[in-house]
């Protein structure tokens, strides 16, 4: 599913903008996706009432017996989602692509030259829509190695390995003026990336502006990468080889940033910075949206969904990873940690990712061939694939989205638990994603249920 835009919260909507990051091949989840899809966010600017959402909320001691016990208050089970590792026909291919171009890396092939010097994820596409080039502003790659040696300088003790045959003392040594350049370099860095939010995003973009500096500009940060990815996975090409050549390249190249700091083009700057002072993010959701992404690859991906245990995983993928990769920007309020905050931002990338799938129906299985709706649900409640591809409304139809929406608003509802757990600063963002996505799920119900011929919109404001 196409990767919507996204954060946890409130940037999860990255999942269907970017899945919600993907184009029309894939529907999305955002950056931004798909996750995909993330995405990767539509942020509403509506308020909504603290005491509504006090009352709305468990107490303290209930979430600590909750997590205690090891279950929901809602009876569910909490599934660490990240320790699944799928072997997938797309997965065993990218690993397959992978070993390909370490072996060619090794050989010191022409190919691997190629791709050291490519922007990757960075199309004729995403340049049209930015209105101009992108990372174009610094042509000496060796200024913009300084500038991340620079920056990994100020990394604190132990949050990054330092290659054997390579230091950094050169950073240490540049003079005010490189360093102000530097500073000059990443700030307009991390304003092509705001371009590229406001660009694919622009309601999510709204409501980064809504967010302290810092933390908004880590979220454009993100958000890039997801679009990035997204673009990798989306661009048109003559066989699925050149794009897992080219993604397995872009999950290297995460890895090496993350482990060492590298970086390969200007934009990977803000990435690295974001990684240096935000110690707690881990490199795991972005691998997973990879795998999240590949999912929805024609004839590579996975095509149907058995059961809601296998959409659980994909949801998680296009749009949980969204909710991870913000919780360390976010923060916490006193009294709460992020593996407390966690099992919320999760269930919100589920709920919007539902949604997005919900009211996607008719559209998805026209336009893409796919169906997310699990077959032991179609079947429980007599629904056919070839009802969807006739887009025939009847009885059984309508039960089983009650059905499907009485779980999305589950999930809503253990995602609301976590907006008191965020820090202030973070809460109103993500509360008004909350509101405004969840309408989406009244005006399907205001259509009779019928999401195969009628998409569900709302107002953004």
């Amino acid at each position: 599913m196409r990767i919507s835009k996204c954060v946890v919260m409130a940037l999860l909507l990255v999942a269907k903008e970017t899945n919600s990051f993907s184009t029309v091949s894939r529907p999305k989840p955002s950056m931004c996706s798909r996750s995909k899809g993330y995405t990767p966010l539509h942020m509403s600017l509506a308020t909504s009432s603290n005491q509504a959402m006090k009352e709305s909320s468990p107490s303290r001691d209930d979430i600590s017996r909750e997590w205690e016990s090891g279950t929901l208050l809602e009876g569910g089970h909490v599934v660490d989602f990240g320790s699944v590792k799928a072997s997938s026909k797309a997965e065993k291919a990218l690993a397959e692509a992978r070993v390909k171009m370490i072996q060619s890396m090794n050989a010191h092939t022409e190919t691997s030259s190629v791709q050291a010097t490519t922007m990757l994820g960075i199309n004729d596409e995403l340049i049209k829509e930015v209105g101009h080039e992108v990372g174009s502003f610094v042509n000496d790659a060796k200024t913009v190695q300084r500038c991340a040696a620079y920056l990994r300088s100020k990394a604190p003790a132990g949050t990054l390995e330092t290659r054997a045959e390579v230091t950094d003392k050169s950073s240490m040594s540049s003079s005010s003026s490189e360093r102000r350049e530097f500073d000059d370099i990443l700030d307009k860095a991390y304003e092509e990336s705001g371009e590229v939010t406001g660009a694919f995003a622009k309601t999510f973009y709204l409501g980064t502006m809504l967010m302290p500096e810092e933390a908004r500009r880590a979220i454009w940060a993100i958000y890039v990468w997801c679009r990035r990815t997204d673009e990798i996975v989306d661009a048109p090409r003559e066989s699925d080889d050149e794009m897992l050549t080219d993604l397995s390249s872009w999950e290297m190249r995460l890895e090496n940033l993350w482990k060492y700091g590298d970086v390969e083009d200007v934009l990977d700057l803000p990435l690295l910075d974001v990684r240096i002072k935000y110690p707690k993010l881990t490199i795991e959701p972005f691998v997973d949206m990879i795998r999240g992404m590949l999912m929805d690859v024609p004839e590579l991906g996975q095509e149907r969904y058995e059961s809601f245990d296998e959409l659980h995983l994909y949801c998680y993928r296009v749009a949980g990873t969204v909710g991870l990769m913000s919780m360390p920007i976010f923060g916490c309020a006193n009294g709460y940690t992020e593996e407390v905050a966690k099992e919320p931002a999760l269930s919100l990338g589920v709920a919007f990712q539902l949604t997005n799938i919900l009211r996607d129906i008719g559209e998805d299985a026209s336009q893409r061939g796919r169906i997310y709706l699990p077959r032991q649900d179609m079947e429980k409640f007599g629904v056919t694939e070839e009802q969807i591809y006739a887009r025939r409304v009847d009885s059984n139809y309508i039960n089983l989205m009650k059905f499907e929406i009485q779980r999305a608003r589950m999930y809503y509802d253990r995602a609301l638990r976590g907006v008191e757990m965020l820090d202030e600063t973070a809460r109103l963002p993500v509360q008004s994603s909350l509101d405004c996505y969840g309408k989406i799920l009244d005006k399907i119900e205001e259509n009779g249920y019928d999401s195969l011929n009628n998409r569900a919109y709302v107002s953004k404001w």
